[in-house]
């Protein structure tokens, strides 16, 4: 699967690139970014942003670039939705439709012919990193939506994820408004397939991360108490052999201040777990 670069900045002696290609997923042209270090790259991080973002948010903001500089491992960060569609109601709220594809596969009418998110990252993104990056391991993290991701698809793909880690991320969604919302649009009235993406209820069914969960959540944040729910993971990995580390960190909100400031940490975690 070939891509398209649109542009791209020299960056820490590497390459910030933004792209485009052709998603069998989506049946729509999807935008992703990376930074490319300076070596002979063999290994990769995937980001998934959150609610309103691009594949933009993470690479201009986060400051990983210094972090993998010299490193063997680049990060790719995919776009949150297909755009354009005319799927009804996409583009009439902020937390489902475009911007807020929820990394699921969607099922029902006028969903279900492009937004496939979960096959876009777990089939196309990740094609396209062992096709045309040549990469060999892979790690997946995110943030709030995106979080939610990195938890569902590192769960049910231990087999193509080294390690997983999220920051913010939605734990529980059949539990919280986002979730409730966004589940019952893309996948109907039945609330067993929601299960499907939600992390502290495939711990409950059994799945397993190939490595311990690393999330950290701030405690200012605003959606903490109705639709992070962070405690709901802390016991269902307690009451299982799910490993976790879970960090609360005091004054920190929802916002990309709250990731540069501990990406570093998440990033050496994958580092380790890529060697």
């Amino acid at each position: 699967m070939s891509y398209e670069t649109l542009k791209k900045h020299r960056t820490f002696e590497g390459e910030t690139l933004f792209c485009e290609h052709d998603s069998t997923a989506t049946k729509t042209k999807m935008k992703f970014s990376v930074y490319m270090p300076n070596a002979k790259v063999d290994s990769a991080i995937i980001w998934l942003s959150g609610l309103t973002c691009t594949d933009e948010n993470f690479i201009t903001k986060a400051g990983a670039q210094k972090i993998l500089a010299g490193t063997n491992t680049m990060i790719i960060c995919p776009d949150t939705s297909p755009r354009g569609v005319g799927a009804p109601g996409e583009d009439e709220s902020y937390d489902f439709g475009t911007g807020a594809g929820f990394y699921v596969n969607a099922t029902t009418d006028g969903y279900k012919d492009n937004y496939q998110m979960y096959d876009y990252i777990v089939k196309d993104l990740v094609s396209v990193l062992k096709d045309d990056f040549n990469v060999q391991k892979i790690s997946i993290t995110g943030h709030s939506m995106g979080g939610h991701g990195a938890l569902v698809i590192g769960l049910r793909e231990k087999e193509i994820f080294a390690s997983v880690s999220a920051f913010s991320p939605i734990v529980n969604p059949v539990q919280c408004p986002w979730g409730q919302k966004a589940l019952k649009g893309y996948l109907g009235d039945n609330e067993s397939e929601w299960k499907e993406y939600d992390a502290c209820e495939l711990i409950k069914a059994g799945k397993r991360a190939s490595s311990s969960l690393l999330v950290d959540q701030g405690l200012a944040d605003e959606f903490l108490k109705e639709q992070l729910l962070s405690d709901n993971l802390k016991k269902v990995c307690s009451e299982t052999d799910q490993a976790l580390e879970l960090n609360f960190r005091e004054g920190y909100d929802h916002s990309y201040y709250f990731i540069s400031t501990f990406i570093e940490d998440h990033i050496k975690f994958h580092l380790k777990h890529l060697a």
